[in-house]
């Protein structure tokens, strides 16, 4: 589920607000892919942290395991959402990661395009392509080789409706 800033900032302390603002989106292209890293290293680590603290919490909740302060827990809502606002930034980050990598992948290809059609083009030289049947100009009719029909076709009906016709007579 998404969260507004202002639950972002309810949520977390100043360090970790700090780190997931520069997951959202007009400060994450501005990062390089070093920082990117290391960003999604620092919030991975700190969303984990969190992820086993609001284990503790639940654990103590039900009384599976003896109280770390001097009460147990009664609530563990505020971790369980700090963990969801980190796990968010990281899910962004991540998000961020592949995109990159997608439009380095594009470039690639479209390098690798160019450097063939290139080669190709050297490759054949200034010689000069076969006259052949195909887009170049525009492609040129060719006669068609089925056979030509001598008589049309209301004629051979007609031929036949008179046969039948003269048939008819003769049998009455």
């Amino acid at each position: 589920m998404a969260h507004s800033r202002k639950d972002e900032a309810r949520a977390l302390d100043a360090a970790e607000l700090e780190l997931v603002e520069k997951s959202h989106h007009p400060a994450i292209q501005d990062l390089s892919d070093a920082e990117l890293s290391d960003l999604t290293k620092h919030l991975r680590e700190r969303r984990d942290k969190a992820q086993s603290t609001a284990n503790r919490q639940r654990r103590e909740m039900r009384r599976k395991t003896e109280a770390k302060g001097v009460r147990a827990s009664a609530d563990d809502s505020g971790t369980r959402r700090k963990t969801e606002v980190l796990a968010m930034a990281v899910r962004r980050l991540n998000g961020e990661r592949d995109r990159r990598n997608r439009m380095a992948a594009r470039a690639e290809l479209v390098e690798n395009a160019q450097n063939a059609l290139s080669m190709r083009q050297a490759a054949e030289g200034g010689k000069e392509r076969r006259a052949t049947r195909s887009a170049g100009k525009g492609m040129r009719a060719s006669e068609s080789t089925r056979a030509r029909k001598i008589t049309a076709p209301k004629k051979v009906g007609s031929v036949s409706q008179q046969n039948k016709r003269a048939q008819a007579k003769r049998d009455a």
